[in-house]
């Protein structure tokens, strides 16, 4: 595995643990953002469980290729329907380039990880 692949999955790895954890301890600014988009508060939870199980994805990846690639993926398609959930209610870049610069992050972990042997 390359070190940029390890370094790249790591951070999105992170990223996504940091953006569960937010929503587990309920961070104001957080909740308040989600909620803005349309979520309901008793789904915020299953959100921060899905960013969880995408960060050990990746770690597991380290180990197994398939892992790696459909956590990556899983964590892309979740970034995505974070950043149509802001262009749903016509929010400004400013207020969904988290999400945008995680969906990013995760398509190029998706392509690292299938161009590894």
């Amino acid at each position: 595995m390359t070190a940029v692949l390890i370094i790249v999955a790591g951070l999105l790895g992170l990223a996504a643990t940091g953006s569960a954890f937010a929503k587990f301890t309920k961070k104001e600014d957080v909740i308040k953002s989600v909620t803005h988009v349309g979520v309901k508060n008793e789904y915020i939870p299953l959100l921060a469980i899905l960013e969880v199980l995408g960060a050990l994805g990746l770690l597991a990846g380290i180990h197994s290729k398939p892992l790696g690639v459909a956590a990556a993926t899983g964590l892309a398609l979740y970034f995505l329907g974070a950043v149509a959930a802001h262009l749903r209610v016509k929010d400004k870049v400013k207020d969904f380039a988290p999400a945008l610069v995680l969906f990013l992050v995760a398509v190029g972990t998706v392509l690292l990880e299938l161009g590894r042997n």
